[in-house]
Formats: C-alpha cells, sequence, structure tokens
C-alpha cells in the first residue's frame, strides 16, 4: 500500500508574514476595541503597552521577514556569477535585527532613540575595549567578506600561513583544507595583513610550466615537436589548448626548455605535472636520449616549476 507524502514544511518567511499580519492587525484594533470599554475600566491602562508590543513584535518579524526574502534573493546562484559571501549576509541580519531591536525598545519603554543610543553607545565602547581582539578578527572577516579576495571552494595561498580550499569564511576565522585533507582555522586579522593567491579566481584554469634541459646534439626544432607529440596524449591537460615549448636557455652543456601547459583546476596540478614529466620521459627515451650522467656531456634535467601564469 502506498503510503501518502509527507505535507511540505512551511517555509520560514512565509511564518514570519504570517506573523506580521496579525501582529499589525492587533496593534489597529487596540484602540477601536479599548475604546468600546467604559472609561474607568481597569484594563484601558493596557491599551498603549499592547498596541507597542504588537508593533514592536511587529517589528522583529518584518526584520525576520526581510532577511529570508533577501537572502533567498541574494542567495540564488547563476550561471557565470559566484554566490553572495555568507558573512555579509550575516552582517546584513545583525544590522536589520539591531535596528528592529532600537525601535522595538524605544516603543516598550516610551524613550527616545537618542536616549537609548547613548546608553548602548557606552556599553559598547566598554565591550570593544575588552574584546578588541574579537573585534578585529570581526572587522577583517567584514572586510574579507566585502572585498571576496576569495569565496568558498577556491584555491589560495596565503603567504607565510597556509595553502588550501576555502571550506568557511566566518566572522572571526577563515578555514582551509590542504591538499594532504589537513584543517587549518586562521583568524581573518592575520589573513588580511597577508599576500594572498588566488588559484580559482578568475577562472579555474591556468597555465604551469616545467623545465628540462637536454643535451645540445638535440636540434631544438626536433626537440619541440618530440615534446608537442609527447604532450598530445595528455588526459589531466585543458583539451583545445596546446602546450608551448620555449628555449629560456642555450649553452655547451645543455639546451633548456620551459614547457607550458594548461591545468584544469588547482587540485589536480600535480596530478597534471606528473603526467607532463610521464610522457616527456617516455618519448625521450624512445628517441635514445640518454639520461644518466658522463664526464663527456651534460646530464638530461627535468624540473618541475610552481604556477606560471593565469588568464
Amino acid at each position: 500500500m502506498k503510503t501518502p507524502d509527507a505535507p511540505s514544511p512551511v517555509p520560514s518567511w512565509l511564518r514570519a508574514a504570517a506573523a506580521l499580519a496579525l501582529l499589525l492587525l492587533v496593534a489597529a484594533l487596540a484602540d477601536p476595541l479599548f475604546q468600546r470599554l467604559p472609561a474607568a475600566h481597569p484594563l484601558q491602562g493596557w491599551r498603549e503597552p499592547v498596541r507597542n508590543a504588537a508593533l514592536a513584535l511587529a517589528l522583529l518579524f518584518g526584520a525576520h521577514l526581510l532577511h529570508a526574502l533577501v537572502s533567498s534573493r541574494l542567495s540564488q546562484r547563476r550561471k557565470g556569477q559566484r554566490p553572495v559571501p555568507k558573512v555579509l549576509l550575516d552582517l546584513f541580519r545583525v544590522l536589520l535585527f539591531a535596528a528592529a531591536t532600537l525601535l522595538a525598545l524605544s516603543l516598550l519603554l516610551r524613550q527616545g532613540l537618542s536616549g537609548l543610543l547613548t546608553g548602548s553607545g557606552l556599553v559598547l565602547a566598554v565591550l570593544g575595549f575588552a574584546i578588541r581582539n574579537v573585534v578585529a578578527d570581526t572587522l577583517s572577516g567584514i572586510a574579507l567578506g566585502i572585498e571576496a579576495p576569495f569565496r568558498m571552494g577556491d584555491w589560495v595561498r596565503i603567504e607565510t600561513l597556509a595553502q588550501g580550499r576555502v571550506q568557511e569564511i566566518g566572522w572571526r576565522t577563515t578555514r582551509l583544507v590542504t591538499r594532504d585533507s589537513t584543517y587549518v582555522i586562521l583568524p581573518n586579522s592575520q589573513i588580511s595583513r597577508q599576500r594572498i593567491t588566488n588559484f580559482s579566481a578568475p577562472r579555474k584554469e591556468y597555465r604551469d610550466h616545467v623545465e628540462l634541459t637536454l643535451p645540445v646534439d638535440l636540434p631544438v626544432a626536433e626537440a619541440r615537436e618530440l615534446i608537442r607529440v609527447a604532450l598530445d596524449g595528455a588526459h589531466s591537460l585543458v583539451d583545445g589548448k596546446p602546450p608551448e615549448v620555449q628555449v629560456v636557455q642555450y649553452g655547451p652543456q645543455g639546451i633548456s626548455y620551459r614547457v607550458k601547459y594548461w591545468v584544469p583546476q588547482h587540485d589536480r596540478e600535480p596530478m597534471c605535472r606528473d603526467e607532463v614529466f610521464s610522457l616527456i620521459d617516455l618519448a625521450l627515451r624512445e628517441r635514445g636520449v640518454r639520461f644518466e650522467r658522463t664526464p663527456a656531456a651534460a646530464p638530461c634535467a627535468l624540473r618541475g616549476t610552481m604556477r606560471d601564469e593565469t588568464l
């Protein structure tokens, strides 16, 4: 027997909208309802508190509704666009609820906003001095969220600190996972003072290179063609972008070449470098190029380098 499908949960923004409408209705009907009571009735003193309490709660539910609608709109990831940083959505929520709370307290306490701001400003100054390191990390997190030098999922190198894939960008810390699956937690204030290299922006693919030195008895034209043909069979490189072979040094001890190739994304860089070296090594050995060191000739050397450039 087929069981009936469970009813889908009501969205939070719909519940907030219903509560907001009910509270506004209560605030609007408070005066007409209390006016029907006799002037000496003991409930007459509750007219203004009931209306203000309904309006105060309506402000909080309205802030929740506005945040839910705006966050839902900004969180929609369109093709070719990167998502809005979570820290910006959190900052928008804090500012929205702070404004709603101040207005609600002003209604409940029957006090102007100037008095509330004066008292709260003094308290915030004392707390800010006590937690100044936390404040520095938080402000740096906000700055990183606004400038967005990296997003979640990007591969980055933060000079002198760490290198890995961004897992989370929080108010105080940013969390990375390295290639060795090591979880690294960095304070945002330290990140903001370091040089940041983003391997995933503006595109995930970028160009890396390796260098190798071949004997002088192998002509440059033959060496270039041999390397190009060898790398035609590479499966880990970006399709449609052939590698480039450049001569960087020429001397009696050998000819140095720089082989540039396209890596699809940063986490596949070691795999691409391994395949490039393996294919070139196989082609050179089939060609009969000697790799062992001899007194009469310079050795054939292969050397990998770091990232070349991004486009």
